[in-house]
């Protein structure tokens, strides 16, 4: 037998009795939909009342207050620069009528952000305690970062119908590895001889965590922190079509009716949010990296 036909063999095996992911991954999304429903809706209910929460708060505040805190902050945390560009691209977003918008995105992003490092941070601290944990981890999140994002969206949409809740839930999965990984990077690269300080010192392991290792480690976390961010932002657009809105849905929308100066404007609203954020994240950043080598 020829080495083409043996291939040819091969193939047909491996078709007839092909590994059943398709049918497996239906099966779990019903089953969690059959059984977990009331679940699922209460998971729903509390985010979409805290994106909606948030955004009614930020809404309440006056504009020209709201652009004032943010471009002191912008001054405080990252300089002159950045709190100029913060002024001028802020005032922008205002001119061209998006406001409402860009305040939807941004209660997104953040409440997607807050998830994301509320869950990833005491997982990337568990991770740099045990190397088993680490090793479990490594895998789970290499898939989450290198699987398609709209593949996300899928049992998202399944499991919360349509709106803020799936694009959240979806950003969420999307952006916390760097959260996870640059939080366990931070402790394991604590120098041996602090720990050692430390524990000759009497520390026991929490005190050790909350007054040695986290403060040595804030800037990669704080890397994480804008890199998680970022992850966010880009999942804007596509977060829309599955109803998130913001300046995402005013994008989506122009790609429907092919409107480019639509699509322009919701385009130039997500990177001045994005510049904004990466900014004054990396700043803190770099402030804790200076005080860590002072």
């Amino acid at each position: 037998m020829t080495m083409t036909a043996l291939l040819n063999e091969w193939t047909v095996f491996l078709v007839k009795y092909r590994l059943p992911l398709r049918e497996w991954a239906d099966s779990a999304v019903m089953f969690l939909r059959s059984n977990y429903r009331d679940y699922f809706r209460s998971i729903s209910g509390v985010i979409e009342g805290f994106v909606n929460g948030l955004e009614g708060y930020l809404l309440m505040i006056p504009i020209a207050l709201f652009i004032l805190i943010l471009v002191l902050v912008a001054w405080k945390l990252a300089g002159r620069g950045v709190a100029i560009f913060t002024l001028a691209g802020l005032l922008l977003l205002v001119s061209m009528n998006i406001w409402d918008e860009t305040i939807r995105t941004l209660a997104l992003i953040l409440t997607a952000t807050f998830i994301s490092l509320f869950i990833g941070i005491p997982l990337g601290i568990l991770a740099s305690r045990s190397p088993l944990v680490e090793n479990i981890m490594r895998p789970i999140l290499d898939f989450m970062q290198t699987m398609p994002i709209f593949v996300y969206l899928l049992p998202a949409v399944m499991f919360f119908s349509i709106g803020v809740v799936p694009a959240v839930l979806a950003t969420v999965v999307f952006s916390m590895p760097p959260a996870i990984r640059l939080t366990n990077l931070g402790i394991r690269q604590v120098p041996v001889e602090m720990i050692e300080a430390a524990t000759s010192f009497g520390s026991t392991p929490m005190q050790m965590l909350i007054k040695v290792q986290l403060p040595l480690a804030l800037p990669s976390i704080m890397a994480g922190v804008n890199q998680c961010i970022m992850l966010a932002l880009s999942m804007a657009v596509i977060a829309a079509m599955i109803g998130a809105g913001g300046l995402g849905g005013i994008v989506y929308r122009a790609i429907t009716r092919l409107e480019i100066g639509s699509g322009f404007e919701g385009g130039v609203g997500v990177v001045v949010i994005a510049i904004i954020l990466d900014r004054i994240t990396q700043s803190v950043g770099r402030e804790s990296s200076g005080r860590k080598k002072a």
